[in-house]
């Protein structure tokens, strides 16, 4: 890519401020100093350094969130806070935006990146990925409507439904829901077919990929090599 930027993507401002670096040749690569931004580089096989400390550059960044209430899963909006906005300048700077929607008031595991293949991968329906819900439910969830969510249905607006995995807790109003489509308001039309309605919605799991517990609401962290691993599988 080039040195231009290469400096713009690692945080050290703005177009004017990269051209200041290479007046000062602050950068060099493989020991020569770089003083035009046009030049290319190649991160993974050169040895970069700005004001003589080694950087290490990545072109993708993948993040886990615990999504809290409130937020859209959008990169940007002109009125409402999106889980962009709470993302750190230094993890912005890569662009990364939501796999997979999660309405405002859903909370839970929410993937971030700027890896479009992968997102791609994630979000296809003809790669069937698991999407796991911890659902609320102002009622219990009757046997019917059990049997309803496990074979498929046909909502109000013609959507068929595939079938889905149905967990009961000891909490008769907690149910854990897997389905592998993601349209929209979809559990919580499945659930009001049912004859009841979503209070709170948790997604717990996407693929092989399990929320962290450790993360509280609001929080994220970069993916594990070994979560990624699986994911990319």
């Amino acid at each position: 890519m080039r040195a231009d930027k290469l400096l713009a993507n690692l945080g050290y401002g703005s177009r004017k401020d990269v051209i200041k670096l290479f007046r000062q040749k602050a950068l060099t690569v493989d020991g020569e100093a770089v003083t035009n931004g046009k030049t290319h580089v190649y991160p993974d096989k050169q040895t970069l350094e700005v004001f003589g400390e080694e950087v290490t550059y990545k072109e993708y960044i993948y993040l886990m969130m615990n999504k809290p209430d409130g937020l859209l899963s959008a990169t940007e909006d002109a009125v409402q806070e999106t889980v962009v906005d709470i993302l750190e300048p230094e993890d912005q700077l890569f662009e990364p935006f939501p796999i997979g929607r999660l309405d405002k008031d859903t909370t839970g595991l929410l993937l971030l990146t700027n890896d479009g293949k992968l997102a791609h991968r994630l979000t296809s329906p003809k790669h069937k990925v698991d999407k796991e819900y911890r659902v609320h439910l102002a009622r219990p969830l009757s046997a019917e409507g059990e049997q309803r969510l496990k074979e498929g249905m046909t909502l109000e607006d013609g959507l068929e439904t595939q079938p889905a995995q149905v967990s009961r807790t000891d909490d008769p109003r907690v149910i854990f829901l897997t389905i592998q489509e993601g349209k929209y308001h979809q559990v919580k039309r499945m659930i009001a077919a049912c004859g009841s309605h979503v209070e709170e919605l948790e997604r717990v799991r996407m693929g092989p990929l399990v929320l962290d517990e450790d993360l509280e609401r609001g929080a994220y962290r970069e993916l594990t090599d070994q979560e990624l691993a699986r994911l990319k599988r």
